[in-house]
This record gives C-alpha cells, structure tokens and sequence, in this order.
C-alpha cells in the first residue's frame, strides 16, 4: 500500500510510525526494477549503493531524526545527471563507462535529504528526441502497454509473438523516468525538459510531469542540450508529491549562474475549494494540426469543468506560438553544436583508436561515440553559426524568441491566471508506427504543445487527465505565470481531484524478463 501512496501524508507517515522501513521500501523497489527489467526504463541499477543509504535512513528514524519528507523515499535520476560513482552514459556510446567526479547539484540536494537513489534511467541519445527510441541502449517501453486497462481495449492477437510487438512508446526524452515512476519501482524521478521532455512522457505514461520556471532549479551537473531552455523536471504519481520535490530542489546554486538569487521557500499545497477568482485561458493556436478528436473532446470537457465551477474561462491568442518550433530548431541545434565540442576524445569519454593525426581522431572519435541523430543536429547548428548564416537564422531566431516570451507576458497581463492545452496531440504510439517517421518528424510533431513555454521559461505542468479509446493515458497541460509555482500546482491539484484518473493496472509476465539484457548493477562502496 505504502508503494502507491502518496509521499507527505502516506509514505513519510508510514515511515515514521515504523509501519515499513527504508530498507524494506528501498528492496521492494528493487525488486520491482528486476521484475519489469524488460520494460527497459533503467541504464543503470545501484543496489548496493541503495541499501546503504536506506541503511543509513534506517538508523535516523531509530533516533527519531530524519531529514525531512524524503528521508527514505526511493528516486531514479535521468542519465544525463553526472552522479558521483555512478555511470553517466547519456544513453551514448560517447560517454559509456564514464563516472563522473560530482553530483549534479539538485542529485545532491536529494541525497541530503536522505533520498535513497535506486538508479539512473533511460532516455534519447543525449536527451534528443522524443520518444526514448534512440538511445544507445535500446528503446523504453510504455507500462501501460502491459496494463489490464490496454489489454482490454486493444485488438486481440493470435500469437505471442505479435501481442509482443503491440507495445507502445513512453515518449521522451525522459521515458526512463516516466516508465519508472508509472511502474512504481520508484516515487519521484528527475528529467530534463528542453522542448517538453518531461511532459510528453508524462502525458503517454499517466503520471504527473513539472517543468519549472527557468532559474527555479540549478542545471549544474546535468549535462547539457540547450543552455538557455534546459530544465531539471520532476515526474511523480501526484501532484502534491511534485510539491514535496520541488520545495527540495528549488533555490539559488553558487555553481549556476542563471538560477534565482533569492531564497525559495517551500510551500504545502492548500485545498482549493473556490475557483471563482481564476481566469483559465485557453490558446486557439493549441488547436493544432493533428490534435486528436479525443484530446480536443477531452480539453475542451476540462475548460467546461472549470467554467462550471465558477471559473472565468477565456479565449485568448498567442500568435507566435506557429513558429516556435522553427525558431527552436534553429537555436537548439545552434546550442547542441557548442556543447557537443567538448566532447573531443582528449578529457573524457570515449576515443577512438585512430591515430593518423589529431584531427582525424577528433572525426573518428564523433563519428564512433555519436548517433545519427546527434551528428545531424551539429552540423544544422554548426550551419546556422556560420558567419554568413549567424545574422539571417541565429540572430532572427532569437528575435522571434522574444516576441513569443512577450506573446505570454501580454496574456497574463490581461489578467489571466493559468493557461490550460493539450500536452500531446495523442495517445502513445505502437513503437513500430512511431519509428517510421525520422527523429526530427517525430520531435517537431511531439514538441508542437510544450516547447512554447520552454521559449518563454515559464513553468507547466501535465496533469493525467483520462483514458483514450485504447485505453491509454491522456494528460492536459497548465502553463502558470514565471515564478508562480505554488499557484500554477494548486490549479493542478484541484483539476487531479475533480478527474481521478485511474491507477494503472500492470500485469507482469515472466516471458518478457528476457526483452533487453544491458542492464548494469553497479556496486560502488
């Protein structure tokens, strides 16, 4: 029971009243990572590491002192989060077998409030794509696919062989994360967000996923993709639970410039009885090309629910959003070329063993450690950084940039407080549907929903709303004001209440044990 509840009011309680230890909460999870093993969600799976620190738990609740909420509470981290002693892969032949010296800051922040972390998740090659198929260690699967729910609705086959190949995508690039969360081998586990990467996989795996504001959160130890638009993201099973995270996570770093300089204050998020003083805008220009019937028959039952409780519910525009992911495309890949420099062969990582000169090792050594995907964004951004291209492309992408930010300071000046969307423009797609269209397609199709607030730093939420007619999750997303974290987590929360979404039914087989092989123990004292 302690496993699906939530962490405040169940978990830590449970904890405290010494209904269940940390060692025993810590082995049940690993337990479940080894029996969902073929749903791939985990790189890496540090047991020992992990006993030790529920150990370590252990003996402060015996004195009675623990650090706070998530004193015992077993994490995953992304695995583009440097973890000190743990591989860091980044799913990437690049970075296979490198353990970094540091913990990323907010990695940090968890363990010194006794988080027990269990492992490092899945992801895309580098965190570039969105459907957590490109990584160097094999694709995630969606748990949902082996839910009852998804059972039930989906096509009957007439062979193993084909119900195996019926599984369905998590989305990306945090799908390791999400998976992981929703199959409830852990309570909370951190993401990235660049374009949506921890919404989208939130939205296809029926768990709640937080990008904050920009600065909110230190970026120091995540590896990065898009300087100026990456964020560390927290995917739970609830929205209260993103609450209790965020409150250990937020604040200034000395290591990370761009982080707020004034001291965060963590909040408990009250019980919303009246929402007669919100204004909920709704932007038509989220009505996009290829929006499911069924997510905009779901947004638009969400936007009557809110007006019916005496919210003031708007239309409202923000006419930039249509070239955001134009204007992304350029300034990603320009950023993707910078920071993929670094990795030469010479410091860390990997190298090749191509010795003809300094340069040919240099091109030997990317060619080898970086996929297709990633080469293909270092030359796009290395074109638009040209000195003939900088002005036309770079430069103008950033002024576009502006007059997207500017489109949402002028909604919420108008007096709106929440801006509620779609997250997805559908439910998760088959792994074998999803894999015919190229990775740029597919992130420009899956990032047209979430990438916006990216652009503009502003802080969104997807809140696990229903299930489609396949019975898979469908989440809608809220976009709150910068800052206004507290505010933007209450509206979530009263919107969790009123849909109650289903728990997940998952029915675990032996015969999928054997579906993927990597995964790594790592024993570190």
């Amino acid at each position: 029971a302690a496993l699906k509840g939530g962490l405040r009011f169940q978990v830590s309680a449970a904890l405290k009243e010494g209904h269940v230890t940390p060692t025993e909460l810590c082995q049940r999870c690993l337990s479940l990572i080894k029996s969902t093993k073929f749903l791939n969600a985990y790189i890496t799976v540090a047991e020992e590491t992990a006993l030790k620190q529920a150990e370590e738990s252990e003996k402060r609740y015996r004195r009675g002192q623990p650090l706070g909420v998530l004193d015992g509470i077993p994490i995953a981290v992304k695995d583009n989060f440097n973890t000190a002693g743990i591989e860091t892969t980044c799913a990437s032949n690049m970075l296979k077998g490198y353990i970094s010296p540091y913990n990323a800051t907010v990695v940090q922040k968890l363990l010194d409030q006794g988080a027990v972390l269990l492992g490092k998740t899945n992801l895309d090659e580098f965190a570039m794509g969105s459907g957590s198929t490109d990584g160097v260690f094999g694709p995630v699967r969606n748990p949902w696919s082996y839910s009852r729910q998804y059972k039930e609705k989906s096509v009957p086959k007439s062979c193993s062989e084909d119900e195996e190949s019926n599984w369905v995508i998590t989305g990306g690039s945090s799908g390791g994360s999400a998976a992981a969360v929703s199959s409830f081998t852990c309570f909370a586990a951190l993401g990235s967000d660049t374009g949506g990467s921890t919404r989208n996989p939130a939205a296809h795996c029926g768990v709640v996923g937080l990008k904050p504001t920009y600065g909110l959160i230190s970026r120091h130890g995540l590896i990065p993709l898009v300087n100026s638009m990456d964020v560390p993201g927290i995917l739970t099973r609830c929205v209260d639970d993103a609450a209790v995270v965020l409150g250990s996570l937020a604040g200034h770093d000395p290591k990370d410039s761009t982080t707020i300089q004034d001291n965060f204050k963590p909040f408990e998020l009250p019980n919303l009885t009246d929402v007669s003083k919100l204004s909920i805008g709704i932007p038509k220009e989220y009505h996009a090309p290829g929006l499911s019937s069924e997510i905009l028959a779901l947004w638009s039952k969400a936007a009557d629910l809110f007006k019916n409780a005496g919210a003031k519910v708007v239309e409202v525009s923000l006419p930039h959003t249509r070239y955001s992911i134009v204007c992304y495309h350029v300034l990603c890949t320009a950023e993707v070329a910078s920071n993929m420099a670094r990795f030469d062969g010479l410091e860390y990582g990997h190298r090749s063993d191509m010795n003809k000169s300094t340069e040919s090792m240099y091109a030997a050594t990317r060619r080898e450690g970086f996929n297709e995907v990633v080469r293909g964004r270092i030359l796009s951004g290395n074109y638009f950084l040209l000195k003939q291209n900088y002005e036309n492309y770079f430069i103008k992408a950033q002024k576009v940039r502006r007059l997207i930010a500017n489109d949402f300071m002028k909604v919420f000046g108008s007096g709106v407080d929440i801006l509620l969307t779609p997250t997805t423009l559908s439910d998760a797609l088959p792994y074998r549907e999803f894999i015919k269209e190229d990775n740029r397609t597919r992130s420009a199709q899956d990032d047209i929903l979430t990438q916006a607030a990216n652009m503009a730093g502003l802080p969104a939420i997807n809140v696990p709303t229903g299930l489609s007619e396949r019975g898979l999750p469908v989440g809608l997303q809220f976009i709150g004001r910068s800052f206004q974290e507290k505010q933007l987590l209450t509206v979530a929360k009263w919107f969790e209440k009123q849909v109650k979404f289903p728990m997940i039914q998952l029915e675990v087989k032996r015969h999928y044990h054997g579906a993927f092989q990597h995964q790594k123990s790592a024993f570190f004292s």
